[in-house]
């Protein structure tokens, strides 16, 4: 019972991100498997990954919208919030997951931190260091990692 509330529900959001897309981003089922997306967001203008294309893998647990979805990168970011695995630092993801959220506001939310970064929970410590200690430093290794892996 519960997968048939899943997929209603996912396939509602699905019409609702194809007729309505948040804003630089966009996001489909991979293939016949509703439960797995593949989503784009375009990097936010005015911040270091301005200008680059980065893909994220979207995977709905069987008892969505009640667990969060699993949103990773699959394009390199530097990003304070964001490790080498591509696990996102969100909270709307972990604690702060609620059955209203939809997969469009998620998207909106990971444009968003890649606009304000939160170097107060850091997934990778050394760069949210350099974040609050050194921002032009940080912003120029961003811009170089943006410009190498998401263009």
């Amino acid at each position: 019972m519960a997968k048939s509330n899943a997929v209603k529900r996912i396939t509602k959001e699905l019409a609702e991100i194809s007729l309505d897309p948040p804003s630089n981003c966009s996001a489909c089922p991979k293939g016949d498997n509703l439960f797995e997306w593949v989503s784009t967001i375009m990097g936010p203008s005015g911040s270091p990954y301005e200008g680059g294309i980065f893909f994220l893998d979207v995977n709905f647990p069987k008892d969505y919208p009640f667990k969060p979805p699993k949103v990773v990168f699959r394009t390199r970011i530097y990003h304070c919030n964001i490790n080498s695995g591509g696990a996102i630092c969100l909270d709307i993801l972990k604690d702060n997951w609620s059955p209203a959220l939809t997969i469009s506001k998620v998207l909106l939310s990971i444009c968003s931190l890649l606009s304000d970064a939160n170097p107060a929970d850091p997934l990778v410590s050394n760069i949210a260091t350099e974040y609050i200690n050194d921002r032009k430093k940080h912003d120029k290794t961003a811009k170089e990692w943006t410009e190498r892996y998401a263009s």
